[in-house]
């Protein structure tokens, strides 16, 4: 721990030594059904030699309402937030702050729109990197905004007001501005203006104090997306270091979640959270990812790649020691997909696939195993399945029935698939 006024050491001079790590989570850990708990769970309990402080972004009511995963006794503390509902501060922002307000969110909608600043050199990124007029411009209008948030307490109630609807049109229909913006519409600026104050609702917690993140020595982000929003302003307010970690990349889950959103929704939040993943990596001292698909995605919003390590998940294989690769005990004409079953897992681009191995191997077949995610997830569950019918419409019954379509939907604990061993198909 260190003391207050205490010199923070560099990252390369606090290994082995007691570290206190922030966890910053969205709809993820310590809750029971957060995403990404179970690996989150593991780093946690297999560091136990550090300290953890916990700073948790909740989705849903429902989420809170089921409570906490058991916790070690390494985390000190545990300090969370709703992203589901908006709290009011009853900050009132005085003529001067609300101009400062109006200038920094409108050049922070300016840049979603494409709008340019006259700014024609590129700066120099913390490592060496290129960055462009756009990143400086986001990133100093994010900062803006968190300074003045911190300043006054708080600007919940100003990013739900007139006035940052009005600021989002003035951008969306200033000179220069991309098509999909000049196109939005009243219906339109409301839906951006909401999802923006959701996701910059981080700005307006106290959690940037000597008695919050400024007591760590390390900020690691569970993902990207609004769950890093909270390191980004800890590093910019005291200075603590940065550590990324993403499984599943958020800008790309935004793609897969809102296919049916306006086009002028779907640009301006695509912007909003493509330039934040970018500031996001280029702020961070390591950016980690779980698997080469998530490093592509890292790489292609602009993450230097000496910054890049992936890190691929491990887990306990002992439940599945009697599991061989032998023929004996498993078919090789079967593939098997694990997972909870949700738009950001892109199913629909699996049974596409599948779909051309089919063309090559018409005996393989596919297993999906897994149980919807709340009731989005259930939804797509449904969309999965219609679509599997309409791919092999020659080997269902119906669009609601297995029949002998190569592809089946399962859950674990049913009856086609009592246990988790049970996964893996066996030869008759």
């Amino acid at each position: 721990m260190r003391a207050a006024g205490q010199r923070r050491l560099p990252i390369r001079e606090i290994g082995g030594a007691l570290v206190r790590i922030g966890l910053l989570t969205e709809g993820g850990y310590p809750y029971v059904s957060g995403d990404a708990r179970l690996w989150c769970d593991r780093l946690v309990r297999g560091l136990g030699q550090h300290e953890f402080d916990v700073y948790a972004l909740s989705r849903s009511e429902h989420q809170e309402d089921e409570g906490w995963i058991p916790l070690p006794p390494h985390v000190r503390r545990v300090r969370t937030a709703p992203l589901w509902m908006a709290e009011d501060d009853g900050v009132v922002l005085g003529r001067r702050a609300r101009r400062r307000f109006t200038e920094c969110f409108g050049e922070l909608a300016a840049v979603l729109c494409g709008v340019s600043g006259g700014a024609p050199a590129a700066a120099e990124g913390p490592s060496g990197t290129a960055r462009t007029p756009e990143a400086d411009r986001f990133a100093n209008a994010l900062y803006g905004l968190a300074e003045l948030a911190r300043e006054e307490g708080g600007l919940a109630g100003a990013l739900r007001s007139e006035t940052a609807v009005r600021t989002l049109e003035r951008a969306c229909r200033a000179p220069g501005a991309h098509r999909a913006a000049r196109e939005a519409r009243v219906p339109d600026l409301l839906a951006v203006a909401g999802q923006l104050e959701r996701a910059l609702r981080p700005l307006s917690l106290d959690w940037y104090e000597d008695d919050g993140l400024g007591t760590v020595d390390l900020c690691h982000a569970a993902s990207g997306g609004t769950a890093a929003l909270p390191g980004l302003l800890a590093r910019h307010f005291t200075g603590v270091p940065l550590l990324v970690t993403e499984y599943g990349v958020r800008l790309r889950t935004h793609y897969l979640t809102a296919p049916d959103a306006p086009p002028a929704v779907r640009s301006l939040l695509a912007a909003f959270h493509n330039r934040l993943a970018t500031e996001a990596y280029a702020r961070a001292v390591l950016v980690t990812a779980g698997n080469a698909h998530a490093r592509r995605w890292q790489e292609r919003c602009g993450a230097d790649r000496e910054k890049l390590r992936t890190v691929h998940p491990g887990m306990d294989a002992r439940p599945f020691a009697d599991v061989g690769e032998s023929p004996e005990c498993a078919d090789p004409g079967t593939l098997v997909w694990v997972g909870r079953v949700e738009p950001a897992k892109d199913l629909v681009s699996l049974l596409h696939a599948f779909a051309e191995i089919r063309k090559r191997e018409p005996a393989t077949r596919l297993r999906i195993v897994g149980a919807p995610t709340g009731p989005e997830g259930t939804a797509y569950l449904g969309h999965c399945r219609t679509l599997a019918a309409q791919l092999f419409p020659d080997e269902a019954d119906g669009p609601h029935t297995a029949g002998d379509n190569p592809v089946s939907f399962e859950e674990i604990g049913g009856p086609e698939l009592p246990a988790r061993s049970d996964a893996t198909p066996r030869a008759p």
